[in-house]
């Protein structure tokens, strides 16, 4: 089973494919790192041999920041947003949609279920 960046790869996958299951590895840069190191785009990654292996872990370690170090890279820019208090900070902090979408409608993964509201009105009194 092959693992780079700490990941294990689907045995029965392409290589070109099992390279995305490594968070900050998507298919453009899959195809780059296999023409770097020269290995077939449609090999089975159960059929990669420990040298293949080894050129892909050594490449994506030393050009590529993956997995735990991008993650806290990410993390560490949105707290770096918030604490300056700069409009996209705010956004994050009050769990909203960041990049510019209407959030009147069509925010329903930012902000969760939709709650609905009472008409506004007291209830009659009921008869005596």
């Amino acid at each position: 089973m092959a693992r780079i960046a700490g990941v294990n790869l689907p045995p029965n996958k392409r290589i070109i494919v099992g390279l995305t299951y490594i968070y900050g590895i998507g298919p453009v840069t899959s195809a780059k790192i296999l023409d770097a190191v020269g290995v077939d785009h449609n090999i089975r990654v159960k059929d990669l041999s420990q040298e293949d292996e080894a050129k892909i872990r050594d490449f994506v370690n030393s050009n590529y920041r993956v997995e735990g170090d991008l993650k806290r890279e990410v993390l560490s820019n949105i707290k770096r947003l918030k604490e300056i208090k700069s409009y996209r900070g705010i956004r994050h902090d009050k769990k909203l949609p960041v990049r510019g979408q209407r959030s009147k409608t069509n925010a329903r993964t930012k902000r969760g279920k939709k709650v609905t509201m009472g008409s506004g009105r007291k209830k009659a009194a009921a008869k005596t």
